[in-house]
């Protein structure tokens, strides 16, 4: 069974930060890549970045120079660093493998997302 559990999201203003968590079990993080994915108000959910399993990592341009993604292996947690937030950041922020489509097993893996809000 694959759990993703999202946490650290809040209500920023324009230029803040924050960093979102993704603490997994059922799989070893070490072993995957991994991603970060956000659901704006009445869009798709979008890939914005992702983590190899080797550490290399790949944002959406909306978000380059802006976020990071990392992972700590001995905690198997996904973390997303994001600063310099935008109004058009504001969304649910979900973690899950960087695939489409996902394989079933995650595919039913998705957690309650953690929600961001950026706005003065």
């Amino acid at each position: 069974q694959v759990q993703l559990v999202e946490s650290g999201g809040g209500l920023v203003q324009p230029g803040g930060s924050l960093t979102l968590s993704c603490a997994a079990s059922g799989i070893i993080l070490s072993t995957l890549s991994m991603g970060w994915y956000r659901q704006a108000p009445g869009r798709q959910r979008e890939l914005v970045a992702a983590i190899t399993s080797g550490g290399r990592t790949d944002y959406t341009d909306s978000v380059k120079g802006r976020f990071t993604i990392s992972r700590d292996s001995a905690k198997n947690t996904v973390y997303l660093q994001m600063n310099s937030l935008q109004l058009e950041d504001t969304g649910v922020y979900y973690c899950n493998v960087p695939e489409n489509p996902l394989p079933s097993e995650f595919e039913r893996s998705w957690g309650r997302g953690t929600q961001v809000t950026v706005s003065s």
